[in-house]
């Protein structure tokens, strides 16, 4: 096992990661920016150390400095967390060339998933059902124009190298698909460093269900079920939920075999996320990508599987077993996690400011994940995330009234937040009865 690990993240999921190996008995460095000098995971961390001014690309995404930083703290391991470099395969093939156990999986299972126009090819070999459309990245607008026809209008634009909703256009008509293609490519390549935007057919009635995954060095891979995360805006997941309500029992299992056989694809290592589009009108599902990192929305797996994921990551990142079948998985009960974010619940947009109170909720069935404190200045530099707010319950309907109650008690002062948009949610009669889709959720979020 490893003596001490670098935590090459911030915010809750760098807390996260720190107190499970805390648990485990094992050192942690956090490596931060000067802007989370002060910031709770700093201050209950073995160790810190800083890696750069404020900017993220000065920073959290300077592979030199982060590297540099584990060396001379002599960590044998790095845990990137989500985000930043947790799914760059350059920098795991650096970890790996210095040395340094990269907490993930192997940079050749990254770079087979990371390129989403290459991903729909791999899932397609394995027997994988994807969504129609282009198979290679369309190299001009011609290509674009004929792929779009090809999938049948609407269909969606997406950046191949894409994530977190950037480098992504709706397109319902030809006339659409010079100003679509060329605001995708445009978007793309600021985001990401590769302007590459494959087609794919966009389905009306869609819901987004991902299923979580994990495998070790021997092969031995298990799902530990679904989550539905189809209230986004801007495509930015906003709710999430386990098990995924409303699904038929042949839909749900064909979800899970289809995930373990994209991840076996790539003999994949490590935990890891199989997302799906659902067809809520037919019940048919389409693979869309893999996240090959931890996602934010974790929690809520582990609130209905009882298993640490952090904690599983690196012992499989050390080499040892996976230590369970998929018969000795059992899913309890039901699952929601509300992200709050430091933003306008009516607008969407940004809200820094000094938080001069923080009271998160407590009670029986809820868990607060957040690096928070009072007073704390919200960075304007980063991910407007503050908290997540997650609860259990007996089934989908205890598990709404307790996260309603759960988001009443919690008090954020000095800054606008998105509970009063996760508050209308939960009352909104399509997702208590789980009716809703992906494209309920831009409903409601538009109030």
């Amino acid at each position: 096992m490893f003596h001490k690990i670098l935590i090459a993240n911030r915010g809750e999921i760098a807390l996260r990661i720190l107190r499970t190996c805390r648990e485990m008995g094992i050192r942690t460095v956090v490596a931060h920016s000067t802007a989370d000098a002060q910031s709770l995971p700093v201050r209950l961390a073995d160790e810190s150390i800083c890696v750069g001014p404020a900017s993220p690309q000065a920073s959290y995404l300077n592979i030199a400095s982060i590297i540099s930083a584990a060396v001379v703290t002599d960590s044998d391991a790095v845990h990137p967390g989500y985000g930043f470099l947790a799914e760059n395969p350059n920098f795991a093939d650096i970890c790996r060339a210095c040395g340094l156990t990269f907490i993930g999986p192997a940079p050749e299972a990254i770079r087979l998933m990371g390129d989403k126009a290459q991903a729909r090819v791999i899932a397609r070999q394995a027997g994988v059902p994807v969504v129609p459309g282009s198979e290679l990245p369309l190299k001009d607008e011609n290509e674009a124009v004929e792929a779009a026809e090809g999938a049948g209008f609407p269909v969606m634009f997406k950046a191949a190298a894409g994530g977190g909703g950037r480098g992504m256009r709706i397109v319902r008509g030809r006339a659409e698909v010079p100003q679509a293609f060329a605001a995708c490519q445009a978007e793309a390549g600021a985001a990401f460093g590769s302007s590459e935007i494959y087609c794919e057919k966009f389905i009306e009635a869609a819901r987004h269900v991902e299923v979580q995954v994990l495998g070790d060095r021997n092969g031995m891979r298990v799902h530990l079920g679904e989550r539905d995360c189809s209230v986004q805006r801007r495509h930015q997941k906003l709710i999430e939920e386990s098990p995924a309500p409303s699904l038929s029992a042949e839909t749900r299992s064909g979800l899970h075999k289809a995930a373990l056989a994209a991840a076996a694809a790539v003999n994949y290592v490590s935990a890891g996320t199989v997302e799906f589009l659902v067809d809520a009108d037919t019940g048919h599902f389409y693979f869309i990508e893999m996240n090959t990192r931890i996602q934010v929305e974790h929690p809520v797996t582990e609130a209905v599987t009882g298993l640490d994921l952090i904690r599983e990551q690196i012992r499989i990142a050390a080499g040892e077993p996976l230590g369970f079948r998929q018969e000795a998985v059992r899913l309890d009960g039901h699952a929601i996690e509300c992200r709050v974010n430091a933003e306008d619940p009516e607008t969407f947009a940004p809200s820094a400011g000094r938080v001069t109170a923080w009271i998160p909720p407590g009670g029986f069935g809820v868990r607060v994940d957040s690096h928070l404190m009072a007073p704390y200045a919200v960075p304007p530099f980063y991910d407007s995330l503050l908290a997540k707010v997650i609860v259990h319950g007996r089934d989908r309907a205890e598990a709404i009234e307790r996260m309603r109650r759960a988001l009443v008690e919690t008090r954020v002062e000095g800054i606008k937040t998105t509970i009063p948009f996760h508050l209308r949610v939960l009352a909104d009669a399509a997702f208590v009865e789980g009716r809703f889709s992906s494209i309920d959720g831009a409903r409601l979020t538009a109030g």
